[in-house]
């Protein structure tokens, strides 16, 4: 029967005698994200695990017949599966194939052996709604306070009239993105009527970005795509919200540009910070430390886990925020609200991870240096500049290189004359600096500060010398460069979560590197004199970059053979 199905299909065996719920059949058979997957009577295999199933059946017979056992013993006889399909789960594992095994919790699967097991099965699926159980597993277990309270217990009602039509996540988040451009054109506007109806506009966008994630829950329809235009579009939606503020404070005579382009930096290094220590701590040995420890006292309290969501300003604070102080105030002060409360959330979160990297015993491995490394973004300057200038020895080092580099280029920047040869040597030196910083594997306890420093020296650099230059529209061609460039920061973060790793070297070659589109806008700053120069000299690179990075993205992730994930996201 395995060998009449195609070798492209997915199989699935199933105890005739099974006993349970639909969505606990669903659980087991239809995620798309693993190869094999079992419960108590059935199991399935995708076509990349269909070889290895057919290995275990042949030494499942072989073991049968011999009376002899298909794997070791269970620590649970009891609970021993002993339907086909739980004799293959065994052998596939036995076999080196990892079987994932679904939580069910109230949900019911079994296979009974007798009236009584059965009656006692049919009683306890009886006694529980299946529906409501998906239903409420369909919100994201950790969330923010205003996401739990105020979106998901209807949002996820609207998810599953979405499942019911055959739409899919990617429909609905594509559905969000749009609602939140439309949201930012009411917002450039400058009317008090496109403010109040962008900050609707804002809330139903972010109402849609809840029900994509829900809606993949409820349906199973996970896709490495769709966790890549989940994650993506709502940093696309946040930065296109910000420039149509900034464009409808021009229409009123106010220049917040800056002020855009500081929240936006500001968001992005926040990012940076929280994917660099989850990578430099995924997998280290011995993670633990006394502030990890009062953490988690203080999660067994429940008003404490609240506040401390809500104190790092989550996507759906910040948003409710934003849309709010739209409505009723002007684009200067959203930002300054954004600039503040992001800036009080990045110490608060920051200062935390200092803290446990302090004071954790823990050894660093090969795949996390990698992963920092890949963060870091370092071009062929920086390379060729780790080749020739060795990194002191010391566990502090790399970020103390790094941090030394970026204070030289940002102070070049803010306190030297605009277009001085000194901030290009400046600039120089970061390179160099920044290429000492990962000469050697970022396996130190504070080495996952390198790629948040490489990061804030770069959208500081471009930001104060676009501010600095008094050059007409260099600021909005300076956000325009920023957003391309955290685009591919972005992109990179995703691939290396997907498990799939950095992108290709020669496109980091080909857009310079963080520390070569540095020392590029230092160079144009002060070679480009004339009036529209400088801006100009923004705008081209703005556009290659964009270009080079999203023609590859997307080449990679339409065609990607990485493994369908749900990214639950960072709360930030």
């Amino acid at each position: 029967m395995l060998a009449a199905v195609p070798a492209g299909g997915r199989v699935a065996l199933v105890d005739p005698r099974f006993v349970g719920h639909l969505h606990a059949l669903r659980l087991g058979l239809t995620d798309p994200r693993f190869d094999v997957a079992a419960l108590p009577g059935a199991l399935t295999a995708q076509p990349g695990a269909r070889a290895a199933l057919v290995r275990a059946l042949d030494r499942t017979v072989a073991a049968v017949g011999a009376g002899s056992p298909v794997g070791p013993p269970p620590a649970d006889p009891d609970a021993e599966d002993r339907t086909v399909p739980g004799r293959l789960a065994v052998a596939l594992e036995t076999g080196g194939t990892p079987v994932q095994r679904p939580e069910l919790g109230s949900l019911t699967a079994a296979v009974p052996t007798g009236p009584q097991a059965r009656a006692a099965a049919r009683e306890a699926v009886a006694a529980v709604d299946d529906e409501a159980v998906r239903l409420r597993n369909a919100v994201k277990a950790h969330d923010g306070f205003v996401t739990t309270f105020l979106v998901s217990p209807y949002s996820r009602y609207i998810a599953r009239w979405c499942a019911r039509r055959g739409l899919t996540p990617n429909q609905v988040t594509t559905a969000s993105l749009i609602t939140a451009l439309v949201a930012a054109g009411s917002a450039a506007t400058g009317t008090r009527g496109g403010y109040v109806a962008a900050g609707v506009l804002l809330l139903l966008s972010f109402v849609l970005d809840c029900t994509d994630g829900q809606l993949a829950r409820y349906s199973l329809q996970y896709s490495t795509m769709g966790a890549w235009l989940d994650a993506t579009f709502d940093r696309a939606k946040e930065y296109a919200y910000y420039a149509g503020l900034a464009l409808g404070a021009a229409r009123g005579g106010d220049d917040v540009w800056v002020l855009a382009l500081g929240a936006m930096v500001l968001q992005a290094c926040r990012h940076i910070v929280d994917f660099s220590f989850n990578e430099a701590n995924h997998d280290a040995v011995s993670n633990t430390s006394p502030t990890a420890a009062l953490s988690d006292r203080l999660d067994s309290v429940g008003w404490t886990v609240w506040l401390r969501r809500m104190i790092v300003l989550p996507i759906g604070e910040r948003w409710a925020m934003i849309a709010v102080l739209t409505a009723v105030t002007s684009p200067r002060v959203v930002f300054y609200a954004l600039l503040v409360g992001c800036s009080l959330a990045a110490c608060y979160t920051t200062a935390g991870r200092l803290l446990r990297s302090l004071t954790r015993k823990a050894r660093r491995t090969d795949r996390a240096a990698q992963a920092l490394s890949d963060l870091a973004d370092s071009g062929p300057l920086a390379r060729a500049a780790a080749a020739v200038v060795p990194r002191p020895g010391g566990g502090f080092t790399a970020p103390l290189l790094a941090l030394t580099g970026a204070a030289a280029i940002i102070a070049a920047a803010l306190l030297l004359p605009y277009g001085s040869p000194l901030t290009v040597a400046a600039a120089a030196l970061y390179a160099v600096l920044s290429g000492a910083a990962v000469a050697r594997p970022l396996k130190g306890a504070l080495d996952w500060l390198v790629p948040p420093v490489f990061r804030a020296a770069e959208y500081c650099t471009v930001l104060v010398l676009a501010a600095r230059s008094d050059v007409p529209h260099a600021l909005p061609a300076a956000f325009g460069l920023v957003s391309a460039v955290a685009y591919h920061h972005y992109d990179t973060v995703y691939r290396i979560r997907g498990g799939t790793g950095a992108p290709p070297r020669w496109l980091v070659r080909t857009i310079g590197g963080h520390e070569g589109r540095t020392v590029v806008v230092a160079v144009c700053a002060a070679v480009l004199t004339h009036a529209s120069d400088f801006t100009t000299a923004l705008t081209a690179l703005a556009v290659a970059v964009a270009l080079v990075v999203l023609v590859e993205s997307i080449r990679f992730w339409v065609s990607s053979s990485a493994p369908a994930v749900h990214d639950e996201g960072e709360l930030a």
